[in-house]
């Protein structure tokens, strides 16, 4: 039932727009395999048809960030939980690109304005795998929840260093996460 794709077709960069979620997994040699739920309306984009991007916001790790230094293997998986089951991975290699790198502006307008954007992840895909998702249960997307954003408009960009500083510099493996670098 799986099918392997050449790229990313109109049809699958519908697919993935309709998503209100996705997956990331990433790991470093060692230590933990980190695999994270992302969805904020906007916060992933199809750049052409082997590269995709998304934001990673500011959370309470920061583990692909710290993984993608180490190791730039990265699977993003999305799933649809309406009536047309469907499950689509790409998979390849990605780097964390920060406000201080040159790319930064470029990419940055393609997402809306949230507060407590930490890095924008750009993944060069090297195989994209469709399934049919028939064990996966069908649910109703009620809302987004504003509790991340708003969260991060009320710490402001001097508290929101001070957390990326105490809480996101770090892995949960210690691992450096590159945050503050440079900055």
């Amino acid at each position: 039932m799986a099918k392997h794709h050449d790229s990313i077709t109109p049809d699958l960069a519908d697919f993935i727009a309709a998503q209100p979620m996705f997956f990331i997994a990433t790991a470093a040699d060692e230590g933990r395999v980190n695999l994270s739920p992302k969805g904020l309306d906007g916060s992933f984009a199809v750049l052409d048809p082997r590269r995709v991007a998304f934001l990673n916001l500011t959370g309470s790790g920061n583990e692909t960030a710290a993984h993608l230094r180490l190791n730039p293997r990265i699977t993003v998986m999305f799933c649809s939980f309406t009536a047309k089951p469907l499950i689509l991975r790409l998979y390849g290699t990605a780097r964390a690109v920060h406000a201080r790198d040159a790319d930064w502006a470029d990419l940055d307008r393609l997402f809306p304005a949230y507060a407590g954007k930490r890095q924008i992840v750009v993944v060069e895909v090297d195989d994209i795998i469709s399934s049919c998702g028939f064990g996966v249960p069908r649910m109703a997307m009620e809302e987004q929840r504003p509790t991340l954003p708003d969260w991060a408009a009320k710490k402001g960009d001097d508290g929101i260093r001070a957390y990326w500083r105490d809480k996101n510099s770090v892995s949960f493996d210690g691992l450096p996460t590159g945050i503050l670098e440079d900055a």
